[in-house]
């Protein structure tokens, strides 16, 4: 076996040059601008600015790490600092304290320059069906049990937690909004609000239809009302409460007003579309149902009394039932985009005990994944990654480990700085495209 020696010299090499690239797209925000205006109360003349606090986290939140303490590796990193485009790295203290000290104050400002990066670039919004935008809007509890962070209580899981909430715009999965709320809210508390920021946000974006879809836990006029209004009009599917309503009554619904398809022996679906007007809208709105009545199961077996099983969905569009169904389903990848949040970026258990602070933190988790959502998009644009494999959208982890946490030699000559891959390293031809596409 061959005995190393480990040795420590003075040329800088970093094993995150990807940081390059998100200070590329960061520089296609005016962020540090506008963070630097807002006047933070309590802080006296510092030579650590707003801007550098949000920064530097931000290049925190891109490697997968959130806890404060992190911060202390790149306090005398050249090239954290150069890469970024930041004066000043903070303590971890620091860090915290000017974090505590913002909250309620950045979070707008955030939101907006996330979405003026994403324009800005160029992205690549696939529609979900013909021209229209998907706009999913959903909760997704945060499992912090076993703390006692403040607005930690117990969520619809099972779990004491947060229970944010989120909305993602197109095939891709950008976030366009955010809001963390105490784990006990109910999911529509507040939604109406979130809602038209939302749409208004995705419309400063895109110029295309948006289709807004939603949970049955979101099944109120207020938000039909919403997507009504003038200036945030758009189309909308959201899934309907039953609450009390008789199955055997939709089942005689659906034979009055649908189509029956035999999938089976013993089993018919029934897909139809009636209109009904609701209190305080001035038009009808479209509810399309899907109605299964199964009297022997698959296995042969009789039923004694048939079962039903009843699903329909508010509407504003006007295609076939079936369709509206298939694009309602597809509303379910949002959860993978969840995931990539809780778990790639480890955001989940968040890293403050103050629910303000962890707001706000949760906000600038949102412009990094963005970051890394552009990042693996554009990654996709040609055929030059080692991983040849079709995708239509590269994994949050997969950003991180091969193209944030890349290693390079740093070298300069003259004015001009160098980074310097070794000879076998794969990515290196993606990483070199990425950069020079944001530049």
């Amino acid at each position: 076996m061959v005995r190393y020696i480990f040795e420590q010299s003075d040329e800088v090499i970093t094993t995150f040059s990807g940081l390059s690239a998100v200070g590329q797209l960061l520089d296609k925000t005016s962020l540090s601008k506008r963070l630097n205006k807002v006047i933070v109360p309590d802080v006296t003349f510092t030579k650590i600015s707003n801007s550098d606090i949000a920064i530097s986290y931000i290049g925190l939140l891109c490697q997968g790490k959130n806890d404060f303490e992190y911060i202390e590796c790149y306090r005398d990193d050249f090239f954290f600092t150069q890469s970024l485009g930041i004066k000043n790295v903070p303590f971890s203290s620091r860090l915290r304290q000017r974090l505590d000290i913002a909250a309620g104050k950045w979070e707008n400002i955030i939101l907006e320059e996330s979405a003026k990066m994403i324009k800005a670039v160029g992205a690549t919004i696939t529609p979900c069906y013909e021209n229209l935008v998907a706009l999913d809007i959903d909760v997704s509890p945060f499992d912090n049990s076993k703390t006692k962070k403040e607005g930690v209580s117990r969520t619809y899981k099972g779990f004491d937690g947060y229970a944010p909430i989120f909305a993602y715009l197109g095939q891709e999965g950008y976030c366009v909004n955010v809001e963390l709320r105490a784990g006990k809210t109910h999911c529509q508390n507040g939604t109406v609000e979130f809602l038209k920021q939302s749409i208004l946000y995705t419309k400063s974006i895109t110029d295309a239809p948006i289709l807004v879809r939603m949970d049955a836990g979101n099944d109120t006029v207020e938000n039909i009302r919403v997507c009504r209004e003038e200036e945030t009009r758009a189309d909308f599917i959201i899934k309907r409460n039953l609450r009390r309503e008789s199955p055997e009554l939709w089942l005689y619904t659906a034979q009055q007003h649908g189509k029956a398809i035999q999938e089976r022996e013993g089993k018919t679906v029934y897909w139809g579309e009636v209109k009904t007007l609701y209190k305080n809208l001035d038009e009808p709105v479209r509810i399309v149902f899907k109605v299964t009545e199964e009297s022997i199961r698959e296995d042969g077996q009789m039923m004694i009394e048939p079962d039903i099983k009843v699903e329909t969905w508010l509407t504003s569009l006007s295609y076939p039932p079936e369709v509206i169904a298939k694009l309602y389903c597809d509303h379910g990848t949002s959860e993978q985009f969840h995931s990539e949040i809780k778990t790639d970026m480890d955001l989940e258990r968040l890293p403050s005990g103050k629910f303000a602070t962890n707001n706000l933190i949760l906000h600038l988790g949102i412009l990094a994944y963005n970051i890394l959502r552009v990042m693996g998009q554009e990654s996709l644009r040609k055929n030059d990654a080692p991983v040849r494999k079709k995708v239509s959208r590269r994994r949050i982890r997969t950003v991180i480990q091969n193209l944030i946490t890349l290693a390079a030699k740093l070298v300069q000559h003259g004015r001009r700085y160098y980074l310097r891959f070794g000879r076998s390293c794969a990515w290196f031809y993606t990483a070199k495209r990425l950069y020079t596409s944001f530049t």
